[in-house]
C-alpha cells in the first residue's frame, strides 16, 4: 500500500519554511491505519518484543494500537509534568528549542525487549532522548519504528547504533 497518498503537506507549520507532514488523513482511513499497524506488528514480532514504548503524543496512537494487537505492555514517554508517578527525565534540544520528557521509573524491567514507536523521525532528538530514558531503566532497545523518516535531516544517523524502521521516507 502506498501510504504517501494519506500524508498531507501543510506548508509553513508550525513556522514559516517548514512543510508539516500531516498524518490525520492516514488515521481517518481505516485500511491505511490498519496496514500501518500491521507493518509495525510484523516488525515487533520479528524482534521478539516484550514492550512497546510510545513517544508523546502521536507515538501513542501507533504504539497503543500495536501493543493492543500483540497483547504487549504499552509504556508512554510524556512531556515533563504529565506523568503522575515517580519518573526519570531527559532534557534535549529540538530544531526550534528544547524540551524534556519523562518515563515512570518502574515502567520497564531490566533486559525487557523494547520497541520504541513514533510517527515521525526528523533530527532524532526526541527519539534519542527516549532511548536514553529506556536505557536508564536497563531495558533492551530492539528497534525504533516510525511511520515517516525525513531522511534529509539525518535523524537515523543520530540514532545509530539502534536499528530504525520506517514505512515512508522523504
Amino acid at each position: 500500500m502506498d501510504l504517501t497518498k494519506y500524508i498531507r503537506d501543510v506548508p509553513d507549520f508550525p513556522k514559516e519554511g517548514i512543510i508539516f507532514k500531516d498524518i490525520t488523513p492516514l488515521l481517518a482511513t481505516p485500511e491505511a491505519f490498519q496496514y500501518t499497524i500491521n507493518q509495525f506488528c510484523d516488525y515487533a514480532k520479528k524482534n521478539d518484543i516484550e514492550a512497546i514504548v510510545g513517544i508523546d503524543a502521536r507515538g501513542f496512537i501507533f504504539g497503543g494500537a500495536v501493543a493492543n494487537q500483540l497483547g504487549l505492555k504499552f509504556v508512554p514517554v510524556r512531556k515533563k509534568g504529565k506523568l503522575p508517578w515517580e519518573t526519570v527525565s531527559k532534557k534535549y534540544d529540538l530544531e526550534y528549542g528544547s524540551a524534556e520528557i519523562e518515563i515512570h521509573s518502574d515502567a520497564l524491567k531490566e533486559n525487557e525487549k523494547v520497541l520504541i514507536i513514533d510517527d515521525l523521525l526528523a533530527t532524532g532528538g526526541t527519539a534519542k532522548a527516549t532511548c536514553n530514558l529506556v536505557e536508564q531503566l536497563k531495558a533492551d532497545i530492539k528497534g525504533i519504528a516510525f511511520l515517516i523518516d525525513l531522511t534529509f535531516l539525518k535523524g537515523a544517523e543520530k540514532l545509530a547504533p539502534y536499528k530504525t524502521f520506517s514505512l515512508i521516507k522523504y
